[in-house]
């Protein structure tokens, strides 16, 4: 009777130890799969990125970075045409990020890209307007400084698309490689007016002031993001891109004065 008593006892014992570490085991187990989430990304990334996404992409990478200790973001930015041609020459690059889908599709390497953001143009003028802009007509007066994009990046391919929709002919004094080129020629006074996008106008706000203009919305820019093939860091890259894609990357953005696609 005793040794049946006991082993009952022995038995139920053990049956509420099993129980109690059935309990305590999801509760252990979540900080370690979240930590181990974590360390497995690690090392440097390279992400080419439109030269209008300089200061929100600075500000991610320096979010993801806090966000994954161990992680390094290094970006280069440039017109997004010069960034498809380095990719296609062998450029070490994980991440692209594009201005226009027309230069992503230029990239032989892409992964799949997705559309993160959109923008569109504003007129740039010096502070106090001393050109006395008024509008997109200013831009065919040959007396008057005018600094456009070049044709291949996507803020020279959305000018175009602005004058042929208003039927207007520029006369630029100069063709710039980047949208950031042509704001710098804003900020120093050393033109009248220029096209840059309508983020640009705001990052520069201190410099510059912007004036908006019906024909912008003929040419809307749409911004793709991939991961790329070849990347030497795949993991880290899509966490990164997932990132951008994320609420906390949309509104980074969307401050920043970019549409949400």
């Amino acid at each position: 009777m005793f040794r049946r008593t006991l082993a009952t006892a022995v038995t139920a014992v053990a049956a509420l130890t099993l129980v109690s570490c059935g309990d305590d085991t999801p509760a252990a187990s979540s900080p370690s799969s979240n930590s181990s989430s974590t360390a497995s990304l690690s090392g440097t990334i390279n992400v080419f990125a439109a030269a209008s996404l300089t200061g929100t992409f600075t500000q991610l990478g320096k979010d993801f970075e806090a966000a994954h200790p161990g992680v390094k973001v290094v970006f280069n930015f440039a017109g997004s045409s010069a960034l498809a041609e380095q990719i296609n020459q062998g450029a070490p690059a994980d991440v692209f990020a594009s201005a226009a889908p027309k230069n992503m599709d230029q990239v032989t390497d892409k992964g799949t890209p997705t559309t993160f953001v959109k923008n569109e143009l504003e007129i740039a003028v010096p502070k106090g307007n001393p050109g006395k802009i008024t509008g997109l007509k200013d831009f065919t007066d040959k007396n008057r400084k005018i600094a456009l994009c070049a044709a291949e990046v996507p803020c020279g391919a959305a000018a175009d698309k602005v004058f042929e929709a208003a039927g207007l002919t520029p006369q630029p004094d100069t063709l710039e490689k980047d949208v950031k080129a042509a704001l710098t020629k804003v900020s120093l006074d050393e033109v009248d007016a220029a096209l840059v996008y309508k983020t640009d106008v705001l990052a520069a706000k201190n410099k510059v002031e912007g004036i908006e203009f019906p024909e912008a919305a003929k040419a809307i820019n749409e911004y793709p993001i991939a991961t790329l093939t070849n990347s030497k860091n795949p993991n880290t890259a899509k966490s990164f891109v997932d990132y951008v894609l994320s609420a906390q990357g949309t509104k980074v953005l969307t401050d920043a004065g970019f549409e949400a696609p």
